[in-house]
């Protein structure tokens, strides 16, 4: 299925959670891709105590919210600690990851989509 075409599927109005699999991306670490457009993708990321979403950059703009568990949060060398509803915004292009401190899943929003997500 062409990315047209997935794009077609994940902008209904309504997205049931339950239907979508998770996708193993590392040990401890888990996503489901929820819905997107060309302009906006959210995604749900799962992470075990000690998970890690590795350094890294990509020319998205991202806000995460912690919905549940205790992460460590870097972002162009600033580490913080984050817990339950605390949010963080990431420019394009800066070096940022995470470590899980307390098992808790993070719900990511990128601008634009991540295509390399559904490729």
């Amino acid at each position: 299925m062409s990315t047209t075409e997935t794009m077609e599927i994940t902008t209904l109005p309504f997205t049931d959670s339950s239907a979508i699999e998770w996708q193993q991306m590392a040990e401890g670490v888990s996503r489901k891709i929820l819905c997107y457009d060309k302009n906006m993708m959210m995604v749900r990321v799962a992470f075990e105590t000690g998970g890690i979403g590795a350094l890294h950059q990509h020319p998205h703009i991202q806000m995460s919210l912690i919905e549940s568990g205790q992460f460590q949060v870097e972002i162009d060398g600033v580490k913080k600690i984050l817990n339950a509803g605390d949010v963080f915004y990431v420019h394009s292009n800066l070096i940022h990851g995470v470590v899980c401190l307390e098992k808790g899943v993070l719900v990511d929003m990128f601008n634009p989509m991540r295509e390399d997500f559904v490729l």
